[in-house]
């Protein structure tokens, strides 16, 4: 259970009952996502390599071992250790009487030791052990979760700072094993650490909103090994915050006004984002009255996968790769994974056991359809009709390339077909400058907006869409990466021609001929 840290008069309503107290409970399953993420990785065994090297996101250190070598500096998520996390961000006012509501989540490091019974009475730490029933036991580092909640009166919150304490406790259990083989002792350090929430009124029913959360403890050693320093870490730290009265701002999308705001925001090793279903019709932006700061970049309304029968730790994997991968593990890779982690061995009860009408699922969904804008087929030198001119809005509408055939996409030509792109014609050799589009959650996008490239290519896709493959302008390695055919793609509506029609009708030719799809 959460423990509640709760300010201010507050009625027990508002704690319990409002959209920051059982609210939260829609956020759960994302936030699970994100408290596990990393956890243990396929193969889900001790001895793979992967599972030597953990908990890299949201990671709050000691300051004295974090610092040993200067301060680390700032990035937008958690995957760099830290010994803070800050959240900033934008909240509207509905009620008199709003509330807000944090509730701090991370793992604490818990040594799962394997102890053999010595003939001397004694017991002997070992890396493994099998008992009399066959049964294997490892020594491995597990987690456990734990969260605190700080609630405060918003008027409270403006007039002055409040903080609380957010570490745990250490701690140590034993279990013994089957026939006096020996014993199981999980041990934790305490973790001490703690979370302040400030406020400032920006105008008229408009606060910003500061949550920042501290490792105060201190490494007796600061230049021992990080496996050393993460007993005293909060691994995989995030926050949920919520409310009554209370609604949050999209600070990827914001509403019309606020984007100066937002950008006064200052987040430091986190991610903000919308949380909760978005209002009907609106797939991201706006305002809701959840937010989920998160070590890792998400968009606007995160959610799991419906298909997805539970978790595998890995949310950017493929659910159905993974299971299928599990599947084939061989029964003593299998054994040594149900020895490392009870979780690892949920993972194997489950695929083994799983449905055949669940695995289906896992095969593939299609989220919505739309409506693609057909393919023209005059001849593709005709800027007004050759391919792709539909998708910059031009063009008349025509059968579109069936893909499947032999001879499908006969007469498409990558580096000489243009498209049109706010009435110029762009094709292979065009100059351009990069206007992504913000989607919020594509780090590329925030390196690559309004530097210049020159365009390689032009592919269609099966579903009727085209792409623009460039390099950069100021890529040392572009003609290495054209050699390769090593492109950024964009959208034509994520381009900006900087050519007049004249100049921009020299195609660049480049080893991409014959490349129809992307």
């Amino acid at each position: 259970m959460p423990d509640a840290v709760v300010e201010g008069a507050v009625d027990d309503a508002a704690v319990h009952d409002g959209p920051g107290g059982s609210s939260f409970e829609q956020l759960s399953a994302v936030a699970d996502a994100v408290l596990y993420e990393g956890y243990l990785l396929y193969p889900y065994r001790r001895s793979s390599a992967k599972n030597r090297v953990r908990w890299q996101f949201g990671v709050l250190l000691p300051r004295n071992w974090v610092e040993r070598d200067g301060p680390v500096p700032v990035g937008v998520a958690g995957s760099a250790d830290s010994w803070y996390q800050q959240t900033e961000c934008l909240v509207r006012v509905r009620d008199a009487g709003a509330v807000v509501r944090a509730r701090v989540r991370y793992l604490q490091m818990q040594h799962k030791q394997v102890e053999k019974a010595g003939r001397d009475g004694r017991y002997h730490a070992v890396e493994s052990l099998r008992t009399g029933d066959g049964t294997a036991h490892l020594t491995f580092d597990e987690a456990v979760p734990r969260e605190t909640d700080l609630v405060v009166p918003l008027d409270d919150l403006l007039r002055r700072e409040h903080g609380a304490p957010v570490g745990a406790a250490a701690g140590e259990e034993s279990e013994p094993l089957p026939g006096g083989a020996g014993r199981v002792v999980r041990r934790r350090e305490e973790v001490r650490a703690r979370t302040t929430l400030t406020a400032e009124r920006l105008g008229e029913g408009l606060v910003r909103l500061r949550v920042r959360t501290e490792n105060t403890g201190q490494a007796a050693d600061p230049c021992a090994a990080r496996d050393e320093a993460l007993r005293q870490a909060l691994i995989a730290t995030h926050t949920l915050i919520g409310g009554t009265g209370v609604e949050f701002v999209s600070l990827i999308d914001p509403p019309a006004g606020l984007l100066e705001h937002v950008q006064g925001c200052r987040n430091a090793f986190v991610f903000p984002v919308l949380g909760g279903e978005p209002p009907s019709g609106q797939e991201g932006g706006g305002t809701a009255p959840l937010l989920l700061s998160a070590p890792i970049i998400l968009p606007d309304h995160p959610r799991i996968a419906p298909e997805s029968p539970g978790d595998l730790y890995d949310a950017g994997e493929i659910d159905e790769l993974l299971t299928l991968r599990t599947l084939l593990l061989t029964d003593e890779e299998k054994q040594e994974a149900r020895a490392t982690d009870p979780r690892a061995a949920e993972i194997l009860d489950r695929v083994e056991n799983m449905p055949p009408e669940v695995f289906s699922r896992l095969h593939g969904a299609i989220r919505s359809l739309a409506p693609a804008a057909p393919a023209p087929s005059a001849s593709p030198a005709a800027p007004s009709s050759g391919p792709g001119a539909s998708a910059a809005g031009d063009g008349p509408a025509a059968e579109r390339p069936v893909w499947w055939r032999e001879g499908g996409d006969d007469g498409l030509s990558p580096t000489t077909d243009p498209v049109l792109v706010d009435g110029v014609p762009v094709r292979g050799g065009s100059r351009v400058r990069l206007r992504p589009r913000g989607r919020g959650t594509d780090a590329q996008d925030m390196f690559l907006a309004g530097r210049t490239a020159r365009v390689a290519a032009l592919f269609h896709d099966v579903d009727g869409s085209v792409h623009l493959a460039v390099t950069l302008d100021d890529d040392p390695a572009a003609e290495l990466h054209g050699w390769y055919g090593r492109f950024h793609h964009f959208r034509p509506d994520e381009l900006e021609p900087l050519e007049p029609p004249a100049a921009a009708d020299h195609p660049q030719t480049d080893n991409s001929e014959g490349q129809q799809t992307t």
